[in-house]
């Protein structure tokens, strides 16, 4: 069944810290299910389920636009010091797109839908993504960086035409 993507910054659910998931049982696996055709159906590459209304750290990926992975209570447990600037929208976030730097690398750990743990070892476009969702988790969205980054820019271009 496809579910209602939670729309806009002030969303109270996309704005709080989702729970951990403890025992995966099948209310957990029909939201994967659920999640996987919603995000399918609305084009996306990776869904979190606080996106769907539901405050649990469970994230679904389109990883290179071909394989879904869910991922329960995924952890980023390193990355590459390189960061790189990329495009990203947002489900939540419907007509929004901004450049958001991220790292270029991660490792992230989590457990799959069998409850069993894993980890992947991810790079470009399917690390920003993991990161994206991993975000949703945290109750960030991705237009939290481009304010600062707008707010940085205002502050330097401000300092320079004071300077002519």
């Amino acid at each position: 069944m496809a579910l209602k993507i939670e729309t806009g910054e002030n969303n109270e659910i996309l704005r709080k810290k989702a729970e951990q998931v403890g025992v995966i049982d099948k209310k957990i696996l029909k939201l994967i299910k659920d999640m996987e055709k919603s995000m399918k159906d609305e084009k996306g590459v990776g869904l979190a389920a606080p996106q769907v209304g539901v405050s649990k750290r469970v994230i679904i990926i389109l990883f290179d636009g071909k394989m879904a992975i869910p991922m329960i209570n995924p952890e980023i447990t390193s990355h590459s010091d390189k960061t790189e600037y990329g495009e990203e929208g947002c489900l939540s976030l419907p007509g929004k797109w901004g450049q958001v730097e991220r790292y270029r690398e991660i490792l992230v750990q989590f457990k799959d839908w069998k409850g069993e743990k894993r980890a992947l070892k991810l790079e470009g476009f399917n690390a920003r993504i993991v990161q994206h969702e991993i975000d949703h988790l945290d109750g960030i969205l991705f237009t939290d960086y481009l304010e600062a980054e707008d707010n940085i820019l205002n502050v330097i271009n401000q300092n320079e035409t004071e300077r002519l």
